[in-house]
C-alpha cells in the first residue's frame, strides 16, 4: 500500500472514530462537568433560557462569523454556524460538516464528502456554499482571520463535485488538510450571503434578535445534524468587566460567566453559589525575544534567559497555581508536540556565566507588557526580579493596551505573550517561518523553513513527526520564544448548569460550547 493510500486510509478512519467520539460525548454525558464544584445535575435535561456573560466588542460589533475574533465572537459563531472541520481536546483535527478528507497521490488535491446537514432555513448544505465561504473568505479587498490558513487552496482549480462532495486543488502538497479546514474563522455561510443581520447557519441554534454590544438571543435548532441541543434558548450577554460578571452571576441575572481571573475563582473556591470549571492547558505563557537584532541576536544571552527563570514561581504568582510550567515550546499536550525533550530548570549559576561570556552583566532589557491580557503585568515584575538575581537589569515597560500587539510584533526586543489553542503546524506556518507574516521573534532559519517543507509535504506519519520533533529541538535549543507556563482557562456558573467540558482548551470544538450544556 502506498504512503498516500494509508493516509487517506488514516484520514477517513480516524474522522469516523472522531465522529463517534463526539456523538457518544453529546449523548451520554451523564457526569457532571470537571470543575471544583460539582455543577448540575448528573442527568441532561430539557428546556429552559441560559443566560450567558461574556465581554463584548461594543456597538459595532458583528454576527459575520468570518469576523469572530473575541472570545463571544468565536462562541456565537459556533452556536449559530458549523465548520468543515474542529479542534478535538488535543487539538488534533475532528470532523464536523466533513465526513473526512482523502488525498490523491501526491497530496495536492483533497476530496470532501459533506454530511446530510441543513441550514437554518431548510435548505441542504451543499458543495457550492462551501466554496462560497471560502471564496468570501480569501477575497483580495478583505481581512478575514482564516484568510491565510486558506491561501493554498487554488479555488478556481477546485470544484463541487456533485452536491456533498467537494475536490479541493492545493498549489502545493499538504498533508495536514484538516488543519486548514478547522482554521478559526472558517465557518460555512449559505451561497451569496453577505448581511449577517439576521444569519442563517448550519449550528445547534437559530437567531432570534441581537442589539449590538448588548445581547443576542438564540432558539434552539430542532434539525441540527448532531443532535438538538438540550436548552431552549440561549442569551449572550454583554460584561465587559470581570467583576460584572461575577456580581451577575450571583444575582441571579446569568447563570455563566466567561473568563474568570485565578484569584476570583480562589475568592469562591468554598461558595456553593458558584461553580469553577478549569479548562487545563488553555493557554500559553511567556516573553518574545526578538533574535535580528541586539541584545538578543547573541545565544549566550537567550540561553541565559531561559536558565535563570523560575517558571513554578511564575505560575504560582501570577496564575494563582491555576496552570502547569512550560518548556520553551508551545503546544504541550498537543500532537506532535516533543515530550522527550528534558524539562529545563533553573541554573544560575550557569546563566551567570553564560551573561559574562556574552559581555551582558548589568545590562539593562526593556520588557514590553501591558494589561492585555490577566497576569501580563505581574508576569513581567516577577520575571524582572528573577533576572535581577543574575546581573540582568530587565526593566518592564507599560504600552498602550489599545496597540499592544500591533506594536509589539516589530517593536523592541523583548515582550509578554500568550496565545490559545492551534495545531502546532499551525504555530509554526505563522509564526516561524521565513515569510510568517505574525513572526514576532524573527526566527528566521532556512534549514527550519526546510524542514517545515518536508514535513507538511509528506505523507509519511512517521516522518512528519521525526521532522515536527527535530524543529522542536532546534527551538528549544536557539530559539527566541521563552515559554513558562501554560494557563488553565477559568469559567464560572451556577450549580444547577451541567454539561461544561473541561476537557477543551481555549479555542477548541468544546470550548464555549452549548448545545451540550443543560439547566437542571
Amino acid at each position: 500500500m502506498s504512503t498516500a493510500a494509508r493516509l487517506r486510509r488514516r484520514t477517513l478512519l480516524g474522522g469516523g472514530a472522531a465522529v463517534t467520539a463526539a456523538l457518544l460525548a453529546g449523548c451520554g454525558a451523564d457526569t457532571p462537568a470537571d470543575s471544583d464544584n460539582a455543577a448540575g445535575s448528573a442527568t441532561p435535561k430539557r428546556g429552559g433560557r441560559l443566560r450567558v456573560a461574556f465581554a463584548g466588542g461594543g456597538a459595532t460589533e458583528s454576527l459575520d462569523p468570518h469576523l469572530a475574533n473575541l472570545f463571544n465572537e468565536a462562541s456565537r459563531a459556533k452556536a449559530i454556524f458549523d465548520k468543515l472541520a474542529d479542534y478535538g481536546p488535543d487539538v488534533s483535527i475532528q470532523p464536523r460538516l466533513a465526513l473526512g478528507w482523502e488525498p490523491n497521490a501526491d497530496l495536492t488535491r483533497w476530496r470532501v464528502p459533506l454530511r446530510e446537514a441543513t441550514f437554518h432555513d431548510g435548505r441542504p448544505v451543499r458543495a457550492a456554499d462551501v466554496l462560497a465561504s471560502y471564496a468570501r473568505i480569501t477575497d483580495p479587498d478583505r481581512a478575514f482571520r482564516a484568510k491565510a490558513s486558506l491561501s493554498l487552496i487554488d479555488l478556481r482549480a477546485s470544484r463541487a463535485v456533485d452536491d456533498r462532495t467537494v475536490e479541493f486543488a492545493l498549489t502545493r502538497p499538504f498533508a495536514e488538510f484538516g488543519n486548514v479546514l478547522a482554521a478559526f474563522g472558517a465557518y460555512i455561510v449559505p451561497e451569496g450571503s453577505e448581511s449577517f443581520d439576521r444569519p442563517i447557519g448550519s449550528g445547534p441554534f437559530t437567531f432570534s434578535s441581537f442589539t449590538p454590544g448588548t445581547s443576542l438571543l438564540l432558539a434552539r435548532y430542532p434539525d441540527y445534524w448532531d443532535g438538538a441541543a438540550h436548552l431552549d434558548e440561549l442569551e449572550y450577554v454583554i460584561a465587559n468587566e470581570e467583576s460584572a460578571r461575577v456580581n451577575a452571576l450571583l444575582a441571579g441575572q446569568v447563570e455563566y460567566a466567561h473568563d474568570i481571573s485565578p484569584t476570583t475563582a480562589r475568592s469562591y473556591a468554598a461558595d456553593d453559589r458558584i461553580a469553577i470549571t478549569r479548562m487545563a492547558n488553555s493557554g500559553l505563557q511567556g516573553f518574545t525575544m526578538k533574535l535580528d537584532r541586539p541584545p538578543f541576536d547573541n545565544r549566550d544571552l537567550r540561553e541565559a534567559m531561559f536558565l535563570l527563570t523560575d517558571r513554578q514561581q511564575l505560575v504560582e504568582t501570577v496564575l494563582s497555581g491555576s496552570g502547569q510550567v512550560g518548556n520553551d515550546l508551545f503546544g504541550k499536550g498537543y500532537q506532535y508536540y516533543a515530550d522527550d525533550i528534558p524539562q529545563r530548570e533553573p541554573d544560575l549559576d550557569r546563566a551567570r556565566a553564560l551573561i559574562d561570556r556574552a559581555g551582558a552583566s548589568g545590562l539593562r532589557i526593556p520588557l514590553d507588557t501591558a494589561p492585555v491580557a490577566a497576569g501580563f503585568v505581574e508576569a513581567a515584575s516577577v520575571f524582572a526580579d528573577q533576572a535581577r538575581a543574575v546581573g540582568l537589569n530587565v526593566e518592564p515597560v507599560q504600552r498602550n493596551k489599545d496597540t499592544y500587539w500591533r506594536e509589539v510584533l516589530d517593536n523592541g526586543v523583548m515582550a509578554c505573550f500568550r496565545s490559545g489553542a492551534m495545531p502546532i503546524e499551525t504555530h509554526i506556518s505563522q509564526r516561524l517561518l521565513s515569510t510568517s507574516t505574525t513572526n514576532a521573534t524573527k526566527w528566521m532559519r532556512p534549514e527550519f523553513d526546510d524542514l517545515y517543507a518536508t514535513a507538511v509535504s509528506s505523507a509519511d506519519e512517521v516522518g512528519r513527526r521525526q521532522a515536527y520533533g527535530d524543529m522542536q529541538r532546534m527551538l528549544h535549543a536557539e530559539g527566541g520564544l521563552l515559554v513558562w507556563g501554560f494557563a488553565d482557562f477559568l469559567v464560572a456558573t451556577t450549580p444547577q448548569v451541567g454539561g461544561v467540558s473541561a476537557d477543551a482548551p481555549a479555542n477548541t470544538l468544546d470550548w464555549a460550547r452549548f448545545d451540550k450544556v443543560w439547566l437542571a
